[in-house]
């Protein structure tokens, strides 16, 4: 078969990732940051990028997809169904999903190829029930999720050759970033993660609080109305209030000297030890340790932090593979701790080419 050139589309809440997977093996990468999410600011970055776009045209599409909702299919092909179905669940993730499908509808005025939609709640479909299930009446049809699948899934493209047979074992993969969660996975499959019905759970996050007690928000529901809670829900907690609104950027929040910012920064590694702990608990032990996301990568102290609390686990960081980012970051007493690089882009493009009958190497 044919080699395919993929265009992927990531528009998440705050920028516009894209790359050209070329038919000769070439990989081209663009990212645009969309200042306050409007889908004006959206447009504009979409233009740029079809400006840097000229001459290409892609054979197919492939764009992330926050939500599924209750599919399990890794991607999916857009027709007028299953865009209709896409519209109708844009309530479960209001950050993202508008952006999503802007990015279709803008791409469809562009391009005349198909399109995919590929879902980051998919590689959660392998949770048993006692992890999706919530403590609610069933006959209210609401579940746990879990989020960032995409990149969950990539990295589970990379554990076998990273870890070897480890990689079948009992693996904490912490996705850390503006968004933020864990998963748990064994045998390279998910079997629980940290976010559950929205992408608003689990651990705090940039502007997003992660789990709280039902009652805080029954009081904050009678002080506020749907949407300025709605508003506050995505865009005044986590970090940002942890900070006392100083920000909700970690790389500020660490470099700064204010009480305050350290508060929210030492939080944040306390929410994340947390959950690896309790995750250990549900093993039974860990194998190994992954750092993906932003922060993830890119932030020593914040690994450092997370890490030297997990001594009587195991854990043990090579403090100067860690402040270089090295892929391998553990001592040679210590269980694996790595670093892989979120690439969403390379999974979209994987699951977009096997969806037309060609592997993506």
């Amino acid at each position: 078969m044919e080699k395919l050139t993929i265009l992927t589309i990531n528009s998440g809440s705050s920028s516009l990732k894209a790359s050209v997977f070329l038919s000769d093996g070439t990989r081209l990468n663009f990212q645009y940051p969309v200042t306050g999410g409007s889908s004006e600011n959206y447009r504009l970055a979409f233009n740029t990028l079809f400006e840097a776009l000229a001459g290409i045209n892609p054979d197919v599409i492939g764009h992330r997809f926050v939500h599924g909702g209750d599919v399990s299919d890794s991607a999916r092909q857009i027709d007028p169904i299953e865009r209709e179905r896409l519209d109708n669940i844009v309530h479960l993730a209001p950050l993202h999903m508008p952006a999503n499908l802007l990015g279709v509808d803008l791409c469809t005025g562009k391009f005349k190829c198909p399109q995919i939609a590929c879902f980051d709640t998919a590689f959660h479909a392998t949770l048993s029930e006692m992890a999706y299930r919530l403590p609610i009446p069933q006959s209210l049809k609401l579940r746990r999720y879990g989020f960032h699948g995409i990149n969950y899934a990539h990295i589970a493209q990379q554990l076998p050759e990273r870890l070897g047979q480890a990689a079948n074992g009992s693996v904490v993969v912490a996705h850390l970033g503006s968004g933020a969660s864990l998963c748990l996975m064994d045998n390279l499959r998910s079997t629980d993660t940290s976010m559950g019905y929205t992408p608003a759970g689990g651990i705090p996050m940039a502007s997003r609080s992660g789990d709280l007690d039902p009652g805080v928000m029954l009081e904050l529901a009678k002080r506020y109305s749907y949407s300025e809670l709605s508003w506050m829900t995505y865009h005044q907690m986590g970090l940002i209030a942890l900070s006392d609104e100083e920000s909700g950027d970690m790389a500020t929040l660490i470099n700064s000297q204010s009480k305050a910012a350290h508060f929210a920064v030492d939080y944040f590694c306390n929410r994340v030890r947390a959950e690896i702990g309790a995750y250990a608990a549900k093993a039974g032990g860990i194998d190994a340790l992954v750092f993906t996301g932003g922060i993830g990568e890119h932030c020593a102290r914040i690994r450092t932090r997370i890490c030297q609390p997990l001594a009587f686990m195991g854990f043990e960081l090579n403090e100067e593979a860690n402040k270089e980012h090295d892929g391998y970051i553990h001592s040679s007493a210590s269980k694996p701790i790595l670093i892989i690089p979120a690439d969403e882009e390379a999974e979209i493009a994987r699951l977009s080419a096997l969806l037309f009958g060609e592997s993506l190497h």
